[in-house]
């Protein structure tokens, strides 16, 4: 017998779509500070994109933790759709999309080989961390309306990772 089935004759019900974004997406933050697990991170993005087809992500919360899981993917297509979904979330109000809808935006353009905008994401570059190239258009005021650090701060960021890793 499946987990399904367990789960109907213990008289349990499958977590609701809102939950089960919830937990995909604390899943896949917590694999980002973990050893990498590609199958899982497919499998995650995978479901999301199942519960997008059957239109379960309705409000900004599920639109939230979707980008998360997504921007937790390996491809530009999954960035592509956590900078939808961020942007989703922050059109219906998710004050906490916003860095999120930054770290989309940046990890989709990393993907492409273009500069990122807002300096979010680390790049290990010849052995070492870096945030690789930032667009120098865009301005820390730029950043704090996405509520991103200033970029100072970001490349601080780096620099201790980098530390971290020689110790």
């Amino acid at each position: 017998m499946d987990d399904f089935d367990d789960m109907l004759n213990e008289g349990a019900t499958p977590e609701n779509p809102s939950e089960e974004l919830a937990a995909l997406a604390r899943e896949a933050v917590e694999a980002q500070a973990g050893t990498p697990d590609p199958i899982g991170a497919r499998r995650r993005c995978q479901r999301v994109l199942d519960l997008y087809a059957a239109g379960h992500i309705q409000d900004a919360r599920d639109n939230f933790h979707a980008a998360w899981v997504m921007l937790c993917g390996e491809t530009q297509a999954h960035f592509g759709l956590a900078r939808t979904f961020s942007r989703q979330s922050t059109e219906m109000g998710e004050d906490r999309a916003w860095t999120l809808r930054a770290m989309a935006w940046d990890r989709w353009l990393v993907a492409t080989g273009k500069p990122q905008r807002f300096g979010t994401q680390l790049i290990r570059q010849g052995g070492r961390w870096s945030l690789g190239v930032v667009d120098p258009e865009i301005s820390d005021l730029d950043r704090a309306l996405f509520a991103v650090p200033p970029l100072f701060v970001q490349i601080q960021r780096a620099e201790q990772l980098q530390r971290q890793e020689e110790n």
